[in-house]
């Protein structure tokens, strides 16, 4: 017996499931960053900037806007998971952000304005390494897409 699967194969490359596992991840860290006791100085929980003072973890500087962007991001991976080009693009896309996000916390002063997001050396260390980790992902899986198993009776 056969199901459709609107030209989608029901088998998932390397690219896919790492994007769907990082998009999960972020899901869970977004969730957890709103959960007292997991997220220390709760209380100093603000919207954005370098004022809000809640740690996730106790290590992790975090806002509200760090736990939706982190929610948004998710969601994007497991939407993006659905195809291989798509997979490839959130792993490689989202790499070069963390790096971004990396090199904007190298710079910017944590205790100033300009640390909207916010971020600390924690978050810096944790950004190049996810983005490292997302990147090469990306680029080892290559182009490479999953076969159904099914063959053409063409």
């Amino acid at each position: 017996m056969s199901y459709p699967t609107g030209g989608r194969s029901l088998r998932r490359t390397n690219a896919q499931r790492a994007s769907w596992y990082f998009g999960l991840i972020f899901i869970v860290i977004g969730v957890l960053g709103f959960v007292p006791g997991i997220t220390q100085n709760y209380e100093a929980l603000y919207f954005a900037g370098n004022t809000s003072e809640a740690v996730l973890l106790g290590v992790f500087q975090v806002s509200i806007l760090h736990n939706i962007v982190h929610l948004l991001f998710g969601f994007l991976g497991l939407i993006m998971a659905r195809a291989n080009n798509t997979a490839r693009i959130f792993l490689i896309g989202g790499g070069v952000v963390y790096l971004l996000l990396w090199i904007y916390g190298l710079i910017v002063p944590h205790h100033s304005a300009g640390n909207f997001v916010p971020v600390n050396n924690a978050d810096n260390w944790l950004h190049l390494i996810l983005g490292i980790a997302m990147v090469g992902l990306g680029l080892l899986f290559g182009r490479s897409q999953a076969t159904s198993g099914r063959t053409s009776t063409a």
